[in-house]
């Protein structure tokens, strides 16, 4: 342990520590230069100040770096409504109206507190911009709206061609009998009980791409946007239904799907954005485990999974920065279980080995260190190290199995932030088992 305790004093001297001054991340925009995409990650799904955070540096990028769109791992639809409404094109007055159809669960993930104040901000950042295409807009990643997306689709045609509406609902009829629940759809084809739908979503979405011409030909320019809305709502139906019917066949891919599915649709809203007239300039809002490079996460490389963060390096080798964020203790908004109710739970001390523990040894509360610079004194931080990984479900009682896994971060991302003790994210929707918390382990003693 001496020689962690040497590493945390160089990783002190090298880090900039961060004070709530105006210049806290001026070292990360240098580093992050002309940039167009700019991955920021996080270590939970439920902390504060990861996502107070990186809106600080979301406002900062689109202030001082011109970023033009927010990407988050969010529902395409959900995520559109906010766009609108940010954009200053919706119905919505207010921005928690905007937030309304944020409904599947995990709610408190883009309902909460925090991202409210963003989507506010976003509102009165564009409005003092005249030219509507320049606006920044709020855009999902996501492939899980399987019905939401089918529906807008077919909202989007019976406005712009109703006989071509009538085609995608008797292409979209093919999961009628499945109700709500797509998990139902990809269980009975697995079993073989029903028939798969691959060929009509697809020949869904062949056809509203091949017609755009026509339609933006008769709508004009200004259609655009609304085009390319249903165009990628058609591409979430048709990666969706692959997914819940890949889903019961183990493997990997479905993770290697989702995440192909987000770097595609972060390209394709790159290309909409220029073919606008604007710079494709974009922040992207992800989980660390998408966001870092699973060449540096020997759980992913052993499984030939692959992340959204590989794939924008790959893609874009001169245009990608990956930053990532711990901690080491505090509390947590998640679930106990999947689709269980938002609690405030504690998080657990990092364990002895991880990249937490050895950042907690720096006596440093909150900080940043850039990792492709780090000199000799911490050359050490190649070493594959555990890093922590909460997700939308906490499950202290196997935290080694369950959150932590063999990483080496200078590979994996190209800078980190560091919060030493964090605090729970507030929903939206707070409940009196969210306002309890979870009960000390002394309870009921208090000893």
């Amino acid at each position: 342990m001496a020689r962690d305790s040497i590493l945390a004093q160089a990783i002190a001297e090298q880090a900039t520590p961060l004070i709530g001054a105006q210049t806290d991340f001026d070292l990360l925009l240098d580093r992050i230069g002309d940039a167009r995409f700019v991955l920021l990650g996080e270590a939970t799904h439920g902390t504060h100040e990861f996502y107070r955070i990186r809106a600080e540096l979301t406002k900062r990028l689109i202030r001082e770096k011109g970023f033009s769109a927010i990407a988050c791992e969010a529902d395409w639809p959900d995520a559109y409504r906010v766009n609108r409404y940010v954009r200053g094109v919706g119905a919505d007055t207010e921005a928690s109206d905007a937030l309304v159809d944020f409904q599947r669960f995990p709610q408190w993930m883009w309902r909460n507190a925090d991202v409210l104040d963003l989507v506010g901000w976003l509102r009165e950042h564009n409005d003092r911009i005249a030219e509507e295409r320049l606006r920044v807009g709020f855009y999902g990643l996501d492939l899980y709206s399987l019905h939401a997306s089918m529906g807008a689709v077919l909202a989007y045609l019976d406005h712009r061609d109703p006989a071509a509406a009538k085609r995608a609902r008797e292409r979209y009829a093919c999961f009628d009998v499945f109700g709500e629940e797509p998990q139902q759809y990809g269980h009975a084809v697995a079993l073989g009980l029903a028939n798969d739908c691959e060929d009509e979503v697809v020949a869904q979405l062949v056809e509203l791409v091949r017609r755009r011409g026509q339609l933006l030909q008769r709508d004009g320019v200004v259609a655009e946007d609304a085009q390319f809305e249903a165009e990628q709502n058609a591409r979430v139906v048709s990666n969706a239904e692959q997914y819940y019917r890949m889903m019961y066949k183990g493997g990997v891919s479905t993770w290697n799907l989702r995440d192909t599915h987000m770097a595609d649709t972060l390209d394709a809203l790159a290309a909409h954005l220029e073919r606008r007239g604007r710079s494709a300039k974009i922040i992207v809002w992800a989980h660390n485990s998408h966001v870092g490079d699973s060449v540096a996460m020997s759980h992913r490389a052993l499984r030939h999974e692959i992340t959204i963060g590989h794939l924008c390096r790959r893609r874009h080798p001169r245009s990608t920065i990956l930053v990532g964020f711990t901690t080491h203790s505090g509390t947590v908004t998640a679930a106990s279980d999947w689709g269980g109710p938002a609690e405030r739970k504690r998080v657990r001390t990092a364990l002895p080995g991880s990249y937490e523990a050895l950042f907690h040894r720096t006596n440093v509360p909150s900080f940043l260190l850039l990792l492709d610079d780090l000199g000799e004194a911490t050359a050490a931080l190649h070493e594959s190290r555990l890093e922590r990984a909460i997700g939308v479900v906490y499950r202290p009682e196997t935290e080694r199995a369950s959150h932590y896994f063999d990483v080496r971060l200078p590979e994996q991302l190209d800078a980190v932030i560091h919060v030493d003790e964090t605090r729970a994210l507030e929903p939206l929707e707070r409940t009196a088992l969210w306002d309890r918390g979870e009960l000390p382990e002394t309870f009921p003693s208090g000893l």
